[in-house]
Protein backbone atom coordinates (compact mmCIF):
# COMPACT_ATOMS: atom_id res chain seq x y z
CA UNK A 1 0.00 0.00 0.00
CA UNK A 2 1.11 3.53 -1.04
CA UNK A 3 1.30 6.44 1.22
CA UNK A 4 0.76 10.09 0.49
CA UNK A 5 2.73 11.93 2.43
CA UNK A 6 3.36 15.44 2.56
CA UNK A 7 7.27 15.33 1.86
CA UNK A 8 6.21 13.62 -1.40
CA UNK A 9 4.22 16.30 -2.44
CA UNK A 10 5.12 19.21 -4.55
CA UNK A 11 5.32 22.03 -2.64
CA UNK A 12 2.61 24.48 -2.06
CA UNK A 13 3.46 27.93 -3.30
CA UNK A 14 0.36 29.67 -1.35
CA UNK A 15 -0.39 28.34 1.78
CA UNK A 16 -3.00 30.33 2.75
CA UNK A 17 -5.48 28.63 -0.32
CA UNK A 18 -4.64 25.31 0.24
CA UNK A 19 -3.54 21.70 -1.46
CA UNK A 20 -7.03 21.58 -3.59
CA UNK A 21 -7.10 24.98 -4.76
CA UNK A 22 -3.12 24.07 -6.09
CA UNK A 23 -4.70 20.86 -7.59
CA UNK A 24 -7.71 22.93 -9.48
CA UNK A 25 -5.13 25.54 -10.64
CA UNK A 26 -3.21 22.81 -11.96
CA UNK A 27 -6.13 20.90 -13.35
CA UNK A 28 -7.10 24.12 -15.60
CA UNK A 29 -4.14 24.32 -17.00
CA UNK A 30 -4.58 21.08 -18.54
CA UNK A 31 -7.81 21.79 -20.31
CA UNK A 32 -7.32 22.23 -23.98
CA UNK A 33 -10.63 24.27 -24.05
CA UNK A 34 -10.21 28.36 -23.52
CA UNK A 35 -13.76 28.52 -22.64
CA UNK A 36 -13.87 25.99 -20.12
CA UNK A 37 -10.43 27.33 -18.74
CA UNK A 38 -11.86 30.60 -18.14
CA UNK A 39 -15.10 28.92 -16.56
CA UNK A 40 -13.44 27.06 -13.74
CA UNK A 41 -11.06 29.97 -13.51
CA UNK A 42 -13.80 32.11 -12.49
CA UNK A 43 -14.93 29.49 -10.12
CA UNK A 44 -11.95 29.00 -8.33
CA UNK A 45 -11.21 33.41 -8.15
CA UNK A 46 -14.65 32.86 -6.18
CA UNK A 47 -13.25 30.27 -4.28
CA UNK A 48 -10.36 31.78 -3.36
CA UNK A 49 -12.45 34.92 -2.38
CA UNK A 50 -14.19 32.65 -0.38
CA UNK A 51 -11.14 31.07 1.41
CA UNK A 52 -9.62 34.55 2.37
CA UNK A 53 -12.33 36.96 3.43
CA UNK A 54 -10.08 39.41 4.62
CA UNK A 55 -8.62 40.32 0.86
CA UNK A 56 -12.17 42.12 0.70
CA UNK A 57 -10.90 45.02 2.65
CA UNK A 58 -7.84 45.27 0.84
CA UNK A 59 -8.14 48.00 -2.17
CA UNK A 60 -8.48 46.05 -5.48
CA UNK A 61 -9.01 42.88 -4.04
CA UNK A 62 -9.98 41.13 -7.18
CA UNK A 63 -6.92 42.24 -9.04
CA UNK A 64 -4.69 40.49 -6.21
CA UNK A 65 -7.21 37.38 -6.87
CA UNK A 66 -5.84 37.05 -10.15
CA UNK A 67 -2.33 37.68 -9.65
CA UNK A 68 -2.13 34.63 -7.04
CA UNK A 69 -3.82 32.57 -9.31
CA UNK A 70 -1.19 32.85 -11.74
CA UNK A 71 1.08 32.33 -9.22
CA UNK A 72 0.05 29.41 -8.07
CA UNK A 73 0.49 27.91 -11.68
CA UNK A 74 3.60 28.98 -11.52
CA UNK A 75 2.19 31.85 -14.20
CA UNK A 76 1.38 29.29 -16.82
CA UNK A 77 -2.11 29.31 -16.76
CA UNK A 78 -3.70 30.68 -20.18
CA UNK A 79 -6.84 32.33 -19.21
CA UNK A 80 -8.42 35.40 -20.27
CA UNK A 81 -7.81 37.60 -17.12
CA UNK A 82 -9.43 41.04 -16.66
CA UNK A 83 -6.10 41.97 -14.86
CA UNK A 84 -2.73 42.24 -16.40
CA UNK A 85 -0.67 39.36 -16.25
CA UNK A 86 2.15 39.46 -13.92
CA UNK A 87 5.67 38.21 -14.60
CA UNK A 88 8.05 36.33 -12.10
CA UNK A 89 10.31 39.14 -12.89
CA UNK A 90 7.79 41.68 -11.04
CA UNK A 91 7.76 39.05 -7.92
CA UNK A 92 11.42 39.51 -7.21
CA UNK A 93 11.66 43.54 -7.04
CA UNK A 94 12.11 44.45 -3.34
CA UNK A 95 10.48 47.76 -2.96
CA UNK A 96 12.35 51.07 -1.62
CA UNK A 97 13.82 51.20 2.07
CA UNK A 98 11.55 53.54 3.71
CA UNK A 99 13.63 56.41 6.02
CA UNK A 100 13.06 56.71 9.52
CA UNK A 101 13.47 60.24 11.08
CA UNK A 102 16.55 60.55 13.02
CA UNK A 103 15.72 63.98 14.72
CA UNK A 104 16.42 64.19 18.56
CA UNK A 105 12.62 64.70 20.75
CA UNK A 106 13.58 66.63 23.82
CA UNK A 107 10.98 65.26 25.81
CA UNK A 108 10.07 61.81 24.61
CA UNK A 109 7.11 61.64 26.74
CA UNK A 110 5.04 64.39 24.79
CA UNK A 111 6.41 63.29 21.44
CA UNK A 112 7.35 64.56 17.79
CA UNK A 113 4.09 66.01 17.38
CA UNK A 114 4.48 68.29 20.06
CA UNK A 115 6.73 69.71 18.74
CA UNK A 116 5.22 70.00 15.23
CA UNK A 117 2.08 72.04 17.70
CA UNK A 118 4.14 74.29 18.57
CA UNK A 119 6.17 75.30 15.86
CA UNK A 120 2.88 75.98 13.66
CA UNK A 121 1.50 77.59 16.63
CA UNK A 122 4.26 80.07 16.60
CA UNK A 123 3.31 80.95 13.21
CA UNK A 124 -0.27 81.82 14.02
CA UNK A 125 -0.99 86.17 13.70
CA UNK A 126 -4.37 85.86 15.23
CA UNK A 127 -3.51 86.40 19.03
CA UNK A 128 -7.66 84.65 19.43
CA UNK A 129 -6.65 81.98 17.70
CA UNK A 130 -2.97 81.21 19.14
CA UNK A 131 -4.20 81.51 23.08
CA UNK A 132 -6.65 78.46 21.81
CA UNK A 133 -4.19 76.79 20.37
CA UNK A 134 -1.45 76.91 22.84
CA UNK A 135 -4.23 76.21 25.46
CA UNK A 136 -5.45 72.92 23.53
CA UNK A 137 -1.31 72.40 23.47
CA UNK A 138 -1.17 72.23 26.68
CA UNK A 139 -3.83 70.08 27.96
CA UNK A 140 -2.47 67.32 25.61
CA UNK A 141 1.07 67.69 27.47
CA UNK A 142 -0.55 67.21 30.44
CA UNK A 143 -2.71 64.40 29.05
CA UNK A 144 0.73 62.61 27.35
CA UNK A 145 2.97 63.49 30.53
CA UNK A 146 0.35 61.07 33.03
CA UNK A 147 0.17 58.44 30.80
CA UNK A 148 3.70 58.26 30.54
CA UNK A 149 5.09 58.63 33.75
CA UNK A 150 1.71 56.96 35.39
CA UNK A 151 1.75 59.80 37.73
CA UNK A 152 0.01 63.20 38.49
CA UNK A 153 1.52 66.28 37.49
CA UNK A 154 1.45 70.00 38.34
CA UNK A 155 -0.19 72.54 36.18
CA UNK A 156 3.52 74.56 36.47
CA UNK A 157 5.79 71.59 35.61
CA UNK A 158 3.96 72.04 32.09
CA UNK A 159 3.53 75.46 31.27
CA UNK A 160 7.44 75.19 32.05
CA UNK A 161 7.99 72.75 29.26
CA UNK A 162 5.97 74.56 27.28
CA UNK A 163 8.19 77.93 27.61
CA UNK A 164 11.49 75.61 27.19
CA UNK A 165 9.97 73.71 24.11
CA UNK A 166 8.98 76.97 22.22
CA UNK A 167 12.01 79.03 22.59
CA UNK A 168 9.77 81.12 25.45
CA UNK A 169 7.31 82.48 22.66
CA UNK A 170 4.46 80.60 23.95
CA UNK A 171 3.36 81.41 27.23
CA UNK A 172 0.72 80.80 29.52
CA UNK A 173 -1.19 82.79 32.31
CA UNK A 174 0.16 81.48 35.60
CA UNK A 175 -3.08 81.39 37.04
CA UNK A 176 -4.75 79.26 34.36
CA UNK A 177 -6.06 75.87 35.19
CA UNK A 178 -5.43 72.93 32.36
CA UNK A 179 -7.58 70.19 32.19
CA UNK A 180 -7.63 67.58 35.11
CA UNK A 181 -5.83 64.90 34.30
CA UNK A 182 -5.41 61.93 37.32
CA UNK A 183 -3.36 59.24 37.35
CA UNK A 184 -5.95 55.94 38.67
CA UNK A 185 -3.95 52.85 39.50
CA UNK A 186 -5.76 49.67 38.46
CA UNK A 187 -6.88 47.93 41.48
CA UNK A 188 -6.96 44.63 41.64
CA UNK A 189 -8.77 41.95 43.65
CA UNK A 190 -7.44 39.20 45.81
CA UNK A 191 -8.72 36.29 46.42
CA UNK A 192 -7.77 35.33 50.11
CA UNK A 193 -7.33 31.50 50.22
CA UNK A 194 -7.24 31.38 53.94
CA UNK A 195 -11.04 31.98 53.69
CA UNK A 196 -12.05 29.96 50.83
CA UNK A 197 -10.47 27.01 52.62
CA UNK A 198 -12.93 27.83 56.05
CA UNK A 199 -15.79 27.93 53.70
CA UNK A 200 -14.68 24.51 52.24
CA UNK A 201 -13.86 23.24 55.71
CA UNK A 202 -17.36 24.71 56.93
CA UNK A 203 -19.54 23.15 54.18
CA UNK A 204 -18.13 19.74 54.88
CA UNK A 205 -18.33 20.06 58.11
CA UNK A 206 -21.94 20.44 57.95
CA UNK A 207 -22.29 18.11 55.27
CA UNK A 208 -20.48 15.47 57.90
CA UNK A 209 -23.20 16.69 60.60
CA UNK A 210 -25.94 16.00 57.72
CA UNK A 211 -24.77 12.20 57.88
CA UNK A 212 -24.36 11.88 61.18
CA UNK A 213 -27.80 12.81 61.84
CA UNK A 214 -29.47 10.35 59.09
CA UNK A 215 -26.78 7.67 60.88
CA UNK A 216 -28.63 8.56 64.03
CA UNK A 217 -31.84 8.32 63.28
CA UNK A 218 -34.02 5.16 64.47
CA UNK A 219 -34.64 2.53 61.22
CA UNK A 220 -38.45 1.74 60.70
CA UNK A 221 -39.38 -1.46 61.36
CA UNK A 222 -41.34 -3.41 58.61
CA UNK A 223 -44.19 -4.81 60.76
CA UNK A 224 -46.23 -6.61 57.81
CA UNK A 225 -44.44 -9.89 57.89
CA UNK A 226 -43.55 -11.75 54.84
CA UNK A 227 -46.46 -14.08 53.93
CA UNK A 228 -45.36 -17.43 53.84
CA UNK A 229 -46.35 -20.30 51.73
Amino acid sequence: MNFDYNTTRSDLILAEYGRNVQNMVKYICELEDRDERNKYAQAVIDLMGFLNPHLRDVADFKHKLWDHLHIISDYKIDVDSPYPKPTPEAALIRPKHIGYPQKKITYKHYGKTVEVLIEKTKAVEDPERKNAMVQGIANFMKMAYVQWNKDSVADETILKNLRELSGGELKLDENVNLNKVEFKPVVTRTVNNNNRGRNNNNSNSNNNKGKQNNNNRPQQRNNNPKPRY
